[in-house]
């Protein structure tokens, strides 16, 4: 008779301790790892669609906040043309000068 060499995965398989072992906790940890890193929805791809959304709230704030500034300037155009025409684009007559004094704030 021949003498059966063990084979070496079943040997690595008895060094693991028992509830590694266990067939239900390598299922769960495998559905774990494929749900945490292989899935369509990974955690990955989560952080950069966080980081994407924050990112597309602070644009929405500054462009609301830039169209609140355009509908002020349209108010004060619509009230004060010639005061406008002539602080924005320095329009003066032929025969005057124009000198725009501005407040420190």
């Amino acid at each position: 008779m021949a003498l059966q060499q063990p084979n070496p995965l079943r040997i690595l398989w008895k060094k693991l301790p028992a509830p590694l072992r266990n067939k239900y906790f390598l299922s769960i940890t495998l559905f774990a790892g494929l749900l945490i890193f292989i899935d369509r929805h990974d955690l990955l791809t989560q952080w950069k669609l966080r980081g994407a959304v924050k990112r597309l709230e602070y644009d929405k704030a500054y462009y609301e906040q830039k169209i609140e500034e355009a509908k002020q300037d349209q108010q004060n155009i619509e009230n004060n043309k010639e005061q406008f025409a002539r602080e924005k684009y320095h329009m003066q007559k032929s025969d005057e000068d124009v000198f725009i004094i501005q407040d420190e704030k």
